[in-house]
């Protein structure tokens, strides 16, 4: 080992006694034989981070929720529960995180068990919460709760589009059916938000490829309109299609443009022969949507499916 020459590199190489493809403890470096003194060397050079004491992450390493987590396993103590949006992601609802959450530095949603207060450190947004033991399970070394219990803290929240959106995603992973959710809903009465849960359980659907089509179906639902459907599959000779959320007795749909999947030249034009091809051949009336539509506090949404259910209408 030589700490000189470690300093001139740009990164830590495979020289380096320890994995770098995670994170390690103080006492991992001093067993592989690393002098104590050399690990605020490594990090004042910037070859090393020192997120938390007593832990250390090659700088390679991105300062994102995967290695956030992986640090806190280290250090946390054995009861500490992954929860919310975090316990989601990490069961591959990746569709409950902020927006461009999985590359930015959030604090990681995790709590102790009922009566032993709260984790205490920068990486952390923390407190308690009571659990049962079929709440809970350990994925790759992390105790989380489970995608039912993720969907029943998640769903108690003060509005119902985001409350629905986490319900849909966690729902799309295949581990917890509409009923079983609508009846575990009764544990949690009297606490706080638990009508928007009861309010938004029974309309859960994993269909939904996004929060963005959740919402749409949501507010549809909210109108004295035919009801909606999320994914209608549309055929039309050898063509098929999938709307984001429609009625195929009016063939009607909206379609939810976000703008990572919908815009530049490629994009465009594929969506515009789309869009073509379900009006002139398959009959349907399409209103495309974007973000604005959706989530502005002025959103125009409600007038959009209430004048699209119309041209339906008064085509067929």
């Amino acid at each position: 080992m030589n700490l000189r020459a470690w300093l001139e590199l740009p990164y830590l190489d495979d020289s380096f006694p320890l994995p770098l493809d995670g994170p390690f403890t103080t006492r991992s470096a001093l067993d592989a034989g690393l002098p104590r003194k050399w690990l605020p060397a490594l990090t004042g050079a910037g070859l090393l981070r020192n997120p938390i004491r007593n832990c250390f992450v090659p700088a390679q390493l991105a300062d994102d929720i995967a290695t956030r987590i992986a640090v806190l396993r280290l250090v946390v103590p054995p009861d500490a529960v992954l929860v919310d949006r975090h316990a989601g992601w990490a069961h591959g609802a990746d569709m409950l995180l902020l927006p461009n959450e999985h590359l930015g530095t959030q604090p990681i949603a995790m709590y102790l068990p009922d009566g032993r207060g709260r984790l205490r450190n920068k990486l952390v947004a923390s407190g308690q919460r009571t659990f049962r033991d079929e709440d809970l399970v350990v994925v790759r070394g992390v105790r989380m709760t489970t995608p039912l219990r993720t969907a029943l803290d998640l769903g108690r929240q003060r509005w119902p589009e985001p409350a629905l959106t986490a319900l849909d995603a966690l729902h799309r992973l295949g581990t917890f059916t509409v009923p079983e959710l609508v009846h575990a809903v009764d544990r949690f009465a009297g606490m706080r938000w638990v009508t928007t849960l009861r309010t938004v359980a029974p309309h859960t659907d994993g269909r939904s490829q996004s929060g963005g089509e959740t919402v749409v179906r949501w507010r549809w639902k909210q109108l004295p309109v035919p009801p909606p459907e999320p994914q209608v599959e549309v055929r039309s000779g050898t063509n098929v299609a999938l709307i984001d959320v429609g009625n195929e007795e009016i063939r009607f749909g909206v379609e939810f443009q976000g703008r990572e999947w919908h815009t530049g030249a490629r994009a465009e034009a594929r969506d515009e022969k789309r869009l073509r091809w379900l009006d002139r051949d398959a009959g349907w009336e399409i209103a495309p949507v974007w973000t604005p539509d959706v989530y502005a506090r002025n959103s125009t949404l409600d007038d959009i499916i209430l004048a699209g259910v119309r041209r339906a209408r008064d085509r067929r």
